[in-house]
């Protein structure tokens, strides 16, 4: 069989839904999955480099991939209350962002795209890049005086002592009027048009198989997750995986396109040819 490298993150949501893909309980036929565990800046860079056939990605990045890889419609990360958010320690809640030194979690990610839309004043070497993981510590010791945080973060950052500056999916929607997307599976476009839809099919069928059997994936998810807290595991599932996972449908592939474009007009992704 032709192996077929899968990128996706160790967050519960992905391990999530392609646990039944990547334990065989959901085939594609002809191929061999060869699962590539990665962050999702890293999963970002691959895809620019064209190095896996598959990939997770953030909706940021694919704007600038779309010649070379085609978005599936099974897998994204979309939804509406689950988008990033900007903090600061207690007792700083009047800083001006404009000023401040913000650590984000890659400058491909959907959340810094989100980031340069509210703050198109925050100048480049303002930004701080560095794991996601590290940025709650990173505020919380004065390294930085802003944090833009994702996935199980938002569920934690008042541990850290830290204040809510900004949600930017909030403000997103309320500007917008759309969901927000912040990550999505794509396919390499060598792969040809069968081979792209049978995978798409597969994933959707996974990800159908996980939300109707969650049981099934717990010893994956926890073991992907390491040492998560089995709540906050179960909070991030349930906020990044749902109706668009299974399907973007119209009301997602307008909420993408739409990011997007907003994107072009203030000259952060290139326009499509």
């Amino acid at each position: 069989m032709k192996p077929l490298r899968i990128g996706l993150s160790p967050c519960p949501n992905d391990t999530f839904i392609f646990h039944a893909l990547l334990e065989g309980l959901v085939e594609v036929e002809g191929y061999r999955l060869e699962p590539v565990f990665e962050d999702v800046e890293t999963l970002n860079t691959l895809a620019r480099d064209g190095t896996l056939e598959i990939t997770k990605i953030s909706f940021h990045a694919f704007g600038h991939l779309r010649g070379t890889y085609q978005l599936l419609k099974a897998g994204s990360a979309l939804g509406r209350g689950c988008g990033p958010l900007v903090v600061t320690r207690q007792g700083n809640e009047d800083l001006d962002l404009s000023k401040a030194r913000v650590a984000i979690p890659g400058r491909l990610t959907s959340a810094n795209l989100l980031l340069r839309l509210f703050a198109p004043e925050l100048a480049p070497a303002s930004l701080v890049e560095m794991p996601f993981d590290q940025i709650m510590a990173a505020v919380q010791n004065a390294e930085v005086d802003a944090g833009l945080i994702i996935h199980e973060s938002r569920f934690t950052y008042r541990e850290y002592g830290l204040h809510q500056l900004v949600d930017l999916g909030d403000w997103w929607e309320e500007v917008h009027a759309h969901p927000i997307p912040l990550g999505g599976i794509i396919a390499r476009r060598d792969l040809g048009k069968e081979t792209i839809e049978q995978f798409d099919r597969a994933l959707g069928n996974s990800i159908r198989h996980a939300r109707s059997n969650p049981g099934d994936s717990r010893e994956f998810v926890r073991h992907h997750a390491q040492e998560m807290d089995d709540s906050v595991t179960a909070a991030h599932i349930d906020l990044y995986v749902n109706d668009f996972t299974v399907d973007l449908g119209e009301e997602g592939e307008a909420a993408v396109s739409h990011l997007l474009n907003v994107a072009e007009e203030n000259g952060i992704i290139p326009a499509r040819k």
